[in-house]
């Protein structure tokens, strides 16, 4: 079982490196108290060993708020946990005190350790010292000074060591057009423009799915160098869109009808993104 633990400085990043987490499919608790973690962590490496698939991953948030007593036993907490299998590692985030003042600034929210007459510069610093136990023992340490949110998304995806984790799910549509453009799609592709199948009346029965309609489309030379262009173009930008943290994207293709060039061109484009290790779902809306 892979048990994250991430920690560090309040505005920081934590929660985003969280919900990042729990993207990509961690079970994910933040502010989790540390007297509660080992039973935790052992509760569900028991049920790890029952159905496959449940809790693959899973991450908490600690942060200052715990006892100074407990944040400086975790070394040794961990040392137990991997010691009855639990594959455990911490993540720690930080950043330059002027930023986090900056962010706490823009963003109006309060740190966890000012109170009384401690300002916010020596709440942080305050900080620091009580977490310096976790900083030290953490394998990972990631500095957020100059990171955006996106940014800092990468830099936990990459932490994993999971080429997979960053890469969106892409739903694949065809439609027709005389049936209107589907709803909430992200990429809608016209190929009316290449010739249709439906004029050549033995290919009506058929679909884009069949041989027979994927032969006479692949004859023309516009298919072959339409089908390069789309390709191209998601190549280019899903991994921009990726990078930007989008999980979903939905493209639709349309024809006339619906039937056989945007169902053809759906499944060319299926084939090419499974390929290139992409999660692709197919729905062909103008078929049974």
């Amino acid at each position: 079982m892979d048990f994250i633990i991430v920690s560090g400085l309040s505005g920081a990043g934590k929660s985003v490196a969280l919900r990042t987490l729990e993207d990509i499919g961690y079970y994910c608790i933040d502010n989790l108290p540390l007297l509660l973690l080992r039973e935790l962590a052992l509760g569900i490496q028991r049920i790890k060993q029952g159905p496959p698939g449940e809790f693959a991953g899973t991450a908490v948030g600690i942060d200052a708020r715990n006892q100074p007593e407990y944040l400086a036993s975790l070394p040794e907490l961990m040392d137990d946990l991997r010691a009855h299998g639990v594959a455990s590692r911490l993540i720690f985030l930080e950043a330059e005190t002027e930023t986090l003042i900056k962010r706490f600034s823009e963003t109006r929210r309060k740190h966890p350790l000012t109170g009384g007459d401690r300002s916010l510069e020596e709440a942080i610093a305050l900080e620091r010292r009580v977490l310096a136990p976790l900083r030290e023992a953490a394998e990972s340490h990631v500095d957020t000074t100059h990171t955006n949110v996106h940014e800092l998304r990468e830099l936990i995806r990459s932490q994993l060591g999971d080429a997979d984790a960053a890469r969106a799910s892409v739903l694949l549509q065809s439609f027709g057009f005389k049936n209107g453009v589907p709803e909430g799609v992200d990429f809608v592709f016209d190929v009316r423009c290449l010739p249709n199948p439906h004029w050549q009346k033995e290919l009506r029965p058929f679909t884009g799915k069949d041989a027979a309609v994927i032969e006479f489309l692949e004859a023309s030379p516009e298919v072959a160098q339409m089908r390069a262009d789309l390709i191209g173009f998601l190549d280019r930008w899903i991994p921009r869109f990726e990078t930007d943290g989008r999980s979903y994207l939905t493209i639709a293709v349309g024809c006339t009808g619906g039937q056989h060039r945007s169902v053809y061109m759906v499944e060319a484009l299926r084939r090419h993104l499974t390929d290139t290790g992409h999660r692709v779902l197919v729905r062909h809306r103008e078929l049974p």
